[in-house]
């Protein structure tokens, strides 16, 4: 999930490594002679304001299996969350036992040694269970320092009955997109048909997929943003806005998105599973049947969207490590999966949960999880999160007249090869 990129921050020492310090409670675990366990789990849950109190309910529940043992919920907005951790984390004070973590954010942890190996504990139940693409996020150096809990991509969300007044069908590509904003506008004027997050670069990798383009190349150690793809990228943002097909924000772009299309201002946005419920809580859609879903429309080459989730790290420094992996085994379950999915209509990634009638049966993953199948990957690297902060600098510049495409992938491009000091 994303609702903006984290802020960055800096370590000291990558070489740190982590004293068995314990979480922000101060209370030890305990497991008796009888395997029972005890003690606090200190949870960071960086879901949205509309999820949190599923989230919150769905973690204290764990006390039911396990009674002596505190649940501690702390709910962390998500672009404070990468930094928090971090800074506890090395600190060696105040960071949660567990943490509901960007797919993005596990092997930048656990290059710096902040989470506990997996493999061979109680965290991991089931693991052929898993969507194999949802797996891949949770690896750093063939070990597993993460279990999976949500998966998901990005998606055009659209306001049925603007588009019908507009007489425009869904677009598929950004041609079509361009054309039925036109209608729309005039139709009725002073409202548009996309909300362009210029604020937030994970929305511009549907651009870049679109145009055959990626970030790097992982495999090849190379960089790859700034070739032509990466270009025409930034020239698609600019076009958009220049053409008024969309209306953007260099700042707040969430809310600003979120509002807009909400009380009918715009009737397209990009977004994902985890804007279903805020968006369903507006004035123009009381009927939730006005609120279509579609894929990303194409760019000149192709149609694409990023793999995004969220994952369940333990804290390699928590003092009740036997409750904490109980914890996250609890959290990633089938049954709370299909939990989470009855009452927020999100992806498990659990492939046997997607049996189940309640889930089988919602909308909303009958239309996600083909979506999700043909999602890009992202590189699982520990510098992957950092790559979106050169992004977010040149959307701005390139939005703001400061830069043309061209030098705006170029430098981008630069700033990744600093970045990652072994990529041509």
């Amino acid at each position: 999930m994303r609702r903006g990129i984290a802020a960055t921050a800096l370590v000291a020492a990558l070489g740190l490594t982590v004293a068995a310090c314990g979480s922000d409670d101060g209370q030890d675990g305990d497991k008796k002679s009888s395997g029972e366990l005890s003690g606090t789990v200190t949870f960071w849950d960086t879901s949205n304001e509309a999820e949190k109190g599923t989230y919150q309910a769905l973690a204290e529940g764990f006390t039911k299996l396990h009674p002596k043992v505190k649940v501690k919920y702390v709910n962390v907005p998500f672009g404070e969350a990468n930094a928090k951790f971090k800074n506890a984390a090395g600190g060696n004070s105040g960071a949660p036992d567990v943490m509901r973590t960007e797919v993005a954010w596990v092997a930048d942890f656990a290059s710096l040694g902040y989470l506990a190996p997996l493999d061979g504990t109680p965290a991991i139940e089931k693991q052929n269970d898993w969507l194999p693409q949802a797996a891949a996020s949770t690896k750093f150096n063939d070990k597993t320092y993460a279990v999976p809990q949500v998966i998901d991509t990005m998606a055009l969300f659209y306001n049925k009955k603007m588009l019908a007044d507009a007489g425009v069908e869904v677009p598929k590509t950004l041609t079509e997109l361009k054309a039925a904003s036109k209608k729309i506008s005039e139709k009725s004027p002073g409202k548009t048909g996309l909300y362009l997050r210029g604020d937030d670069p994970y929305w511009f990798l549907s651009f870049l997929y679109g145009e055959g383009g990626d970030m790097v190349d992982a495999k090849g150690k190379k960089v790859v943003i700034d070739n032509p793809a990466g270009v025409n990228a930034y020239k698609t943002i600019k076009d958009l806005v220049d053409s008024k097909a969309a209306i953007t924000d260099a700042s707040d772009g969430w809310n600003n998105m979120q509002n807009a299309f909400k009380t009918g201002k715009v009737a397209m946005m990009l977004n994902g599973p985890w804007a279903i419920e805020d968006s369903r809580a507006g004035a123009e859609f009381k009927d939730p049947k006005n609120l279509g879903i579609a894929p990303v429309p194409a760019g000149s080459v192709a149609q694409g969207s990023p793999q995004g989730g969220w994952n369940l790290s333990v804290y390699a420094g928590s003092k009740n490590l036997d409750a904490s992996y109980e914890f996250a085994k609890y959290m990633s379950s089938a049954k709370v999966q299909q939990q989470t999915t009855e009452k927020l209509s999100l992806l498990p990634t659990r492939t046997s949960v997607y049996a189940q009638p309640t889930v089988a049966s919602n909308e909303m993953v009958q239309f996600f999880k083909p979506a999700v199948d043909k999602a890009v990957e992202r590189p699982w690297i520990p510098q992957g999160n950092s790559l979106f902060e050169p992004i977010k600098l040149q959307m701005a510049n390139v939005l703001g007249g400061k830069a043309s495409p061209e030098k705006a992938a170029a430098d981008t491009g630069e700033a990744y090869r600093k970045l990652l000091k072994d990529y041509k």
